[in-house]
């Protein structure tokens, strides 16, 4: 049993510590810098405070703001445990006062520390999984500023050329080609059929006939001029612009991904496992840490990952099932993607899917139920270090 324990409201500049004893009084309560030099002095004061005794740490945060501190704590060999924000907003009512301030949050993290028993610790990951962490949170950016940049783009065609909007799919990078040189119907009516398919092939735009076809039709269907016009048709050659680089950043990004995911040791056991690709499987590393130590139990995972539902029981009422409130949201996306693409090749997969669409699920329930099922084969194969076998097709006998 710790003798001390410090409360640390993190955030991205400073933080605020209190340290409480054993009874809970207030032994110190200052702010400090988010800054090495500062974080040195904080936990050589501490230790002086403690005199010997053991230390209990515990934040609100185990990145971002934090992650100087938490690294700074393990070469001390400090322990440190985990309060997540909700757990310290819902715990704040409890506590006399309706007024918010960072002394207080810390206080608080740090009395519920010293009176919880079910905080997890601060677990650190490998190298290859922390680089993965940051390199999937950068590609996610990237797709949702190319999505954004795609609906921009859309929209901004619809202003004065519709016909163009809806004949092509601008996430693909020959129309974006298209864009660049010519995007108003006057412009691609004068440069011809024949012109504009040996313009689009000399790009490297596949199927360049067809393309330029469509173009034509479409600019043959317009021929009012509309006031936004001039202003729109220079923003869509930008965003082209902008998506097309988004394209090759992305692929840079994958690239990284790929390359530094098959450094690790388990690469290639969660490639065996149908639905998981490079970029799923990387991002699936990175959301546990690069191995199972910080979770004690194949249903602590899927806990995380948002896959076990809670049961909301009052009264008479039983079996009420509900998602959990606190999960990992990004793990729970990547587990719910690679249950869908497992369908595609995997007959164990579609066969339990089919059967749950059968039973009344929605097809939303069933891929989230097929994700719940295959958390249990992805524990016991990075358990044992093997690889994924399909199981055989039960096969029924048919009576002669």
């Amino acid at each position: 049993m710790p003798a001390f324990w410090v409360g640390i409201d993190s955030g991205k500049r400073a933080h605020h510590c209190v340290v409480i004893d054993q009874t809970g009084a207030v032994l110190l309560s200052k702010r400090v810098e988010n800054d090495e030099n500062a974080l040195l002095e904080l936990i050589a004061t501490i230790a002086e405070i403690a005199a010997g005794s053991s230390v209990c740490w515990a934040t609100d945060l185990n990145a971002g703001g934090a992650a100087l501190l938490i690294e700074l704590l393990a070469a001390h060999a400090q322990q440190l445990l985990y309060i997540p924000g909700r757990i310290v907003h819902h715990a704040a009512a409890t506590y006399r006062g309706d007024g918010k301030t960072d002394a207080k949050d810390a206080r608080i993290i740090a009395d519920q520390a010293r009176m919880r028993t079910d905080l997890q610790p601060v677990r650190g990951a490998d190298q290859i999984s922390v680089d993965l962490r940051l390199l999937t949170a950068r590609r996610t950016d990237l797709i949702c500023d190319r999505v954004r940049s795609i609906n921009r783009l859309r929209a901004t065609l619809l202003e004065y050329f519709p016909a163009l909007e809806r004949a092509f799919d601008y996430s693909k990078k020959a129309p974006l080609l298209l864009l660049g040189g010519y995007q108003t119907p006057e412009g691609i009516r004068r440069v011809g059929l024949t012109r504009l398919t040996g313009w689009l092939r000399k790009r490297g735009c596949r199927n360049s006939a067809k393309m330029a076809e469509k173009a034509l039709i479409a600019a043959n269907s317009q021929h009012t001029v509309l006031p936004t016009q001039a202003t729109g048709s220079a923003l869509v050659v930008r965003l082209a612009e902008q998506i097309s680089t988004l394209d090759a950043e992305i692929a840079d990004v994958d690239a990284q991904i790929t390359e530094l995911f098959r450094q690790h040791d388990s690469a290639d056991v969660l490639l065996t496992m149908p639905g998981f690709g490079p970029v799923l499987a990387a991002t699936f590393l990175a959301n546990i840490g690069g191995n199972l130590d910080a979770f004690d139990s194949v249903d602590r995972l899927a806990s995380v990952a948002g896959l076990a539902p809670v049961p909301r029981d009052s009264g008479r009422i039983s079996g009420n099932l509900h998602r959990p409130r606190r999960f990992n949201r990004r793990l729970l996306r990547t587990c719910y993607l690679a249950a869908l693409s497992s369908l595609k090749n995997s007959p164990a997969s579609r066969t339990y899917y089919d059967r749950k669409r059968g039973e009344g699920k929605s097809h939303k329930q069933a891929l989230i139920a097929l994700a719940r099922r295959r958390i249990n084969v992805l524990w016991a194969m990075l358990r044992d270090h093997t690889i994924y076998q399909e199981p055989m097709p039960h096969i029924t006998a048919q009576a002669a």
